[in-house]
């Protein structure tokens, strides 16, 4: 017999045989564990709390790269990392637009080879150039992401390969992130509202968009354009939260104005322009650069946020229940989120058709079968049988729940509404289309939904 444990089960044995009826052992889901609620609840706050909130500096929010599951392949170092926190700097380096220029003008030159002063160069033709001088803006701070390792670049960001294991792995990739993509300027007042344009200013402090970017004068007389791949940006409906519902897709342009999508990601042409929107970053927002997406979470949000204690409480609560494999009756467990790139001997596997995990075994692998799909021996179902792995970045979770869902097919587990929320995001990929894909790897998503509830099995004891 069973004996009812932290599982909730009370099932009779039965002699486990390939196909039987899967009432027939104690089939369980996480959500059925016992979690300590008021031990988990003390977990539950930002990262910033840990410390004293009176001495920590003002933090806006912070960026959060699609495709890493807590940190690079080979470890964050430096500015390039896979998340990068934006705070109050201590003395304002914001810019804002000031004088216009036409051309051939000693000014315009000026404005263009003086590093003391930003500009933003306009070329229309060989004979014509705007250039818009930008002054100092005391009331605001200036973030800028790219590609470029110069020093005008906060956050250096690379293209996003799927399930890359090492930093060669992308820089092999011919990179279509602009070495200067875009820029973030945040308020240095409350309610420290955070706006993003695409381009950023290089080591002479200017932006130069050349004859083939696209560029036009606005209806007040000022001058605005679009990067060669540009920069989208889509804000959810209802927030980062357990209720969010994707957006729309639109694209900002140098001077923060927002756009439908152009036809194709590098046209000339630019999409209409949506009056009713704007530039100003939300809980959630998702920023493109095409071959890499950012995710920016604000301070207030990551307050309501799961922590990594959170996430490393819920694995020892999953762990100390004892999950066993229903056919080697050996303990499962998740292992250390330290080793979360390295298959552990005690690691879950899934199927991923019907969601019933095992540890590794050969059970139904059969060589017309290329290895790649496994049949169940729970259930029969036929279909792909791949490791479990916790997904540990914090940030891309939009609830505290248990982990209960695992993503298709790289098996990243998380809660249930995390996944069905990110199985609906259509992410950029490529210069036109869109998929929905796992945020703690990039892998795009396959079957039905996209991801599957988990089915355990209790102890036998």
């Amino acid at each position: 017999m069973y004996r009812k444990s932290k599982w909730k089960c009370g099932y009779n044995l039965a002699v486990l045989e390939p196909g039987n009826n899967e009432k027939s052992v104690p089939q369980l889901l996480i959500r059925d564990l016992k979690f300590e609620k008021k031990s988990l609840t003390k977990l539950m706050f930002s990262p910033d709390q840990e410390n004293h909130p009176s001495k920590a500096p003002v933090k806006y929010g912070e960026l959060i790269v699609l495709g890493y599951n807590g940190s690079l392949p080979n470890g964050d170092r430096g500015r390039r990392k896979s998340r990068f926190a934006l705070f109050k700097r201590p003395k304002a380096n914001g810019v804002k637009p000031s004088t216009v220029h036409i051309a051939c003008t000693p000014q315009a030159a000026k404005a263009i080879s003086n590093k003391d002063q930003h500009s933003i160069s306009y070329t229309l033709s060989r004979a014509q150039t705007v250039v818009v001088e930008y002054t100092h803006d005391s009331n605001t701070d200036m973030f800028q992401i790219g590609r470029s390792t110069e020093s005008p670049i906060d956050f250096v960001v690379t293209d996003t390969v799927p399930g890359s294991q090492s930093n060669s792995d992308t820089q092999s990739v011919q990179s279509t992130i602009s070495r200067f993509a875009c820029r973030i300027i945040c308020e240095r007042n409350p309610p420290f509202t955070a706006r993003i344009y695409a381009a950023g200013f290089d080591s002479s402090k200017n932006i130069f968009l050349g004859e083939k970017a696209a560029k036009w004068k606005t209806s007040d007389g000022q001058m605005d354009g679009l990067t060669t791949n540009g920069v989208l940006v889509m804000h959810p409906r209802n927030g980062f939260t357990e209720d969010s519902k994707p957006g729309v897709w639109r694209e900002i342009s140098v001077c923060g104005n927002v756009f439908s999508l152009r036809e194709t990601r590098s046209a000339q042409q630019r999409g209409k322009m949506v009056e009713n929107e704007t530039n100003q970053l939300q809980d959630g927002s998702l920023i493109d650069l095409c071959g890499a997406t950012l995710l920016w979470r604000t301070a207030e949000g990551l307050s309501r946020t799961p922590t990594v204690k959170h996430l490393e409480a819920l694995r020892q609560e999953i762990n100390a229940a004892r999950p066993q494999c229903p056919v080697g009756f050996n303990t499962l467990a998740f292992p250390s989120m330290k080793r979360k790139d390295v298959v552990d001997e005690k690691q879950p596997w899934v199927y991923l058709n019907c969601g019933h995990v095992h540890g590794y075994h050969n059970w139904g692998n059969k060589e017309e079968r290329d290895g790649k799909d496994r049949e169940c021996p729970m259930c029969r179902s036929v279909g792909p049988y791949v490791p479990l792995w916790l997904g540990c970045e914090a940030g891309f979770y939009v609830d505290a729940g248990p982990p209960t869902h695992a993503f298709s097919p790289c098996g990243h587990v998380c809660s249930e509404k995390t996944t069905a929320y990110w199985s609906q995001i259509p992410l950029p990929h490529g210069t036109h289309t869109f998929h929905a894909a796992c945020p703690f790897c990039a892998h795009q998503l396959a079957g039905e939904q996209g991801y599957i509830r988990l089915i355990f099995q209790g102890p036998l004891d």
